[in-house]
């Protein structure tokens, strides 16, 4: 990596400060080129914040007054020469100044340019790296919180301790091959059995912390739906702490739907208001209809809500004989009114299995919090939250983690099964490298290239 690369690191559009970063071999020079102090700079300290202007090398125009650190390789983010220029945040003045950076000889830098070199400098590892671009995502505090104990390497260090394990059984397994004429035994096959065992045990562990890492990562979406004036808007905009749909006694008034996030228990929740269910009465009616039962078809939870002030009617047993099996919470809205939903009817038309309906008031809020925990414990499974100190949130680390769990396996089967141990040997060295795809140890450039090509340009 002998080029400089340069590139925007703060957001597009307006704001009190934009900082340019560059990094490689020439990011001294461009300092000392560019950058004009009225004290001197002198010999360059590492870490410190120099102020001056950026001047043009061509004309000696300032560009800007600015603020400028040099990190010396390989105390760095990507392990080379690093130098930031903060400047006024205003997109001309950031392009102007980038623009000069590149004519004095550095290069545009590729999306995630500078994590993949922080990467390829030994700097992070691969999940490391990842959780760089999932901190910058986080949609709630508790994916940050996931996030962050990425980048500290907890689940690299788990991965590490991993494989450490089974290169000790490798190590045995190898020396018995390279003993096999002695009269010596080197590892005991049981013993290398209950060790993969555990192994096993603990990939298992970590495989069934995806589903709530991922949750905790993406979030998950969430459906209101209903016949015309259940509520529906009046419940969306209570979720979210603020006036959001168009609330009327008029059905119909929702004909397009509402998508906003709002954060419960630490998960996202992207919520969906919808058009009431019922027998269309005219082709933009019946086009939003179709849109909501495309909408909850691909829907995580489906809230169905009831209007408590009336009787059950054909469309709600239309709507919640089409729910099924889908993973549905049944509202009752409007307790602020008096009850004439039959909710023993409801029970038995619902069926044993069914969840316990939830009795609200959309327009006051009461019972607004044991929705949200309801909402929660359907999401993730289990009524409480239970910590684990490991949690996997990205695909690729499930994928590779149960291909080293069907791998070991194997190993194991074989090892019981008394077969010569190169077989076992070769399936390990395989569980191996593909424990060590999450890390970064065994990885090829095209997964590299798609991994770094989902990063912003600048980070």
């Amino acid at each position: 990596m002998e080029d400089t690369i340069a590139a925007i690191a703060t957001p597009p559009g307006v704001g009190g400060i934009g900082i340019i970063r560059v990094s490689g071999p020439k990011s001294r020079d461009l300092l000392r080129l560019l950058f004009k102090s009225a004290k001197g700079i002198g010999d360059l300290r590492s870490h410190h914040l120099y102020h001056g202007d950026i001047i043009s090398p061509e004309t000696g125009a300032v560009i800007d007054e600015v603020l400028v650190c040099l990190m010396k390789k390989p105390h760095s983010y990507t392990g080379e020469d690093v130098l930031e220029i903060n400047c006024h945040g205003g997109p001309v003045i950031l392009q102007t100044v980038l623009t000069e950076i590149v004519k004095a000889g550095a290069r545009l830098a590729e999306p995630g340019e500078f994590t993949r070199r922080a990467f390829l400098n030994n700097r992070i590892d691969l999940s490391q790296a990842e959780a760089v671009l999932d901190i910058i995502t986080a949609r709630s505090d508790r994916g940050l919180e996931l996030a962050v104990s990425h980048l500290k390497g907890t689940l690299a260090k788990k991965i590490e301790t991993l494989r450490s394990t089974i290169i000790d059984v490798l190590a045995l397994l190898e020396a018995s091959i390279d003993f096999s004429d002695e009269d010596i035994e080197v590892c005991k096959p049981l013993e290398i059995a209950d060790t993969l065992k555990a192994t096993l045990d603990e990939l298992q562990h970590l495989l069934s912390t995806y589903r709530e890492g991922k949750i905790l990562r993406e979030g998950i979406s969430a459906v209101i739906t209903g016949k015309p004036n259940v509520g529906k808007s009046s419940l969306l905009n209570r979720l979210l702490g603020e006036k959001r749909a168009i609330v009327t006694p008029i059905p119909g008034t929702t004909r397009d739907f509402i998508e906003e996030t709002v954060t419960i228990r630490g998960v996202p929740v992207k919520l969906t208001d919808t058009a009431g269910i019922r027998e269309p009465e005219n082709l933009i009616e019946r086009e939003g209809i179709d849109f909501v039962r495309e909408k909850l078809s691909g829907a995580d939870i489906m809230l169905i809500v009831l209007d408590g002030s009336e009787k059950l009617s054909g469309e709600d047993h239309d709507i919640l004989n089409r729910a099924g099996t889908k993973r549905c919470l049944i509202i009752i809205n409007k307790t602020d009114l008096p009850h004439r939903l039959n909710e023993t009817r409801l029970q038995t038309l619902l069926g044993k299995t069914a969840p316990q309906p939830l009795w609200i008031s959309a327009k006051y809020g009461d019972g607004i919090d044991n929705l949200k925990d309801a909402i929660y414990s359907l999401a993730m499974d289990t009524p409480e939250h239970h910590h684990s100190e490991h949690i996997i949130s990205n695909i690729r680390h499930k994928t590779a983690l149960e291909k080293t769990s069907v791998l070991l396996s194997r190993a194991r089967e074989s090892i019981l099964n008394g077969v010569s141990p190169e077989f076992a040997s070769f399936d390990i060295r395989e569980a191996l490298d593909s424990l060590g795809e999450i890390t970064g140890k065994t990885i090829n450039e095209e997964v590299l290239d798609r991994i770094f090509s989902t990063f912003c340009i600048g980070k």
